[in-house]
């Protein structure tokens, strides 16, 4: 049994992580702010179906409340902290910059010194495929160089990755960045598109399809993102005892610091997952092309090699499959 804080607890994938530390009898602790960036009652329904669990608590807060976080840490002593909380979006962040310093960059420091500050065992981060930029060499690496962002949120979660860096090698922290690849499934997020074209598509209405759909996205079901974390949590980063400094490594270091891919190394063209989205509703969709978003990335594929190879799991959930869950639970949800 280990003291576990989730921030984002009441998030997507901070709501099924909780529930699987705490069916496995840890201690869980969950921080969320709850913000409007979405349907807040869907984020209070995640929260409520935690609440009450034997092992687990919750505090209210944002990242930025520095005293708050503080006073988490100084008390709670955690053994084990998953950071998922974040200002999520791409498009988003061409709106609301300010917003994304303070979660993704303040906050993030925060927890990085909580975790030095109480001796933290391990801190798992949730980084994005994101961070990949202007790559085209597919599929992605943590061994690429990262260092062309298009959105300010993909900067911010490279951000992070610097920072635990640089906490890894002050301070002998074991820090872990985990890159997660267009993760969707049941009690999922709003403001992604295939939530979005669901609700669309069983109103009757047109959905907005960018670029054609001739964009491919590394899908990665719920369950797969939540083993990978679940495993890599066990398995703290040593210093590469091979890292080179004249041809540095960017996914490992001289420090207890590693960094991997979570995806299903599965690209899926959109207009492919449309017709999947449609096969479960029964339904056809209304589309409306429309041409590239700035920020968006036309391709995302990820190697998951490195996981594999560390701690013997690859995600491998089919859209079929996949989307036949979130649609079956969207159904009950909503009526």
């Amino acid at each position: 049994m280990s003291k576990i804080l989730v921030t984002g607890a009441a998030g997507f994938i901070g709501f099924h992580l909780t529930r699987r530390l705490l069916a496995s009898d840890h201690l869980v602790t969950g921080l969320d702010n709850l913000n409007d960036y979405y349907d807040v009652s869907l984020k209070e329904a995640r929260l409520g179906m935690l609440l009450g669990q034997s092992g687990f608590s919750f505090v209210r807060a944002g990242l930025e409340q520095r005293e708050v976080v503080e006073e988490l840490f100084a008390t709670a002593q955690f053994d084990c902290v998953i950071h998922l909380a974040a200002q999520a979006g791409v498009r988003y962040s061409m709106q609301n910059p300010h917003t994304y310093i303070n979660s993704n960059i303040v906050g993030f420091l925060n927890i990085l010194e909580g975790c030095r500050r109480t001796a933290v065992k391990h801190l798992v981060y949730a980084s994005s495929s994101s961070v990949y930029g202007a790559n085209s060499s597919v599929p992605f690496s943590e061994h690429h160089s990262v260092d062309h962002p298009v959105s300010l949120y993909a900067a911010t979660k490279r951000s992070n990755e610097l920072m635990a860096h640089t906490y890894a090698h002050l301070y002998g922290m074991p820090v872990t960045g985990l890159r997660f690849f267009t993760v969707y499934g049941p009690w999922g997020r709003p403001d992604m598109a295939y939530f979005s074209f669901t609700r669309a598509i069983l109103e009757g209405r047109p959905i907005d399809i960018f670029n054609h759909g001739r964009m491919q996205r590394d899908f990665t079901y719920i369950d797969d993102i939540i083993e990978g974390v679940v495993r890599i949590m066990g398995h703290p980063p040593a210093p590469n005892p091979r890292w080179n400094a004249e041809n540095p490594d960017p996914a490992t270091s001289s420090a207890p610091y590693r960094l991997y891919n979570i995806g299903n190394n599965n690209p899926v063209e959109l207009a492919r997952f449309i017709e999947v989205l449609e096969e479960c509703l029964a339904k056809k969709a209304i589309r409306n092309f429309l041409p590239p978003q700035p920020g968006e990335v036309l391709v995302t594929c990820a190697n998951v090699d490195d996981l594999s190879g560390a701690v013997g799991f690859r995600p491998c959930t089919t859209i079929e499959k996949g989307l036949a869950s979130f649609t079956g639970w969207y159904k009950e949800h909503y009526r």
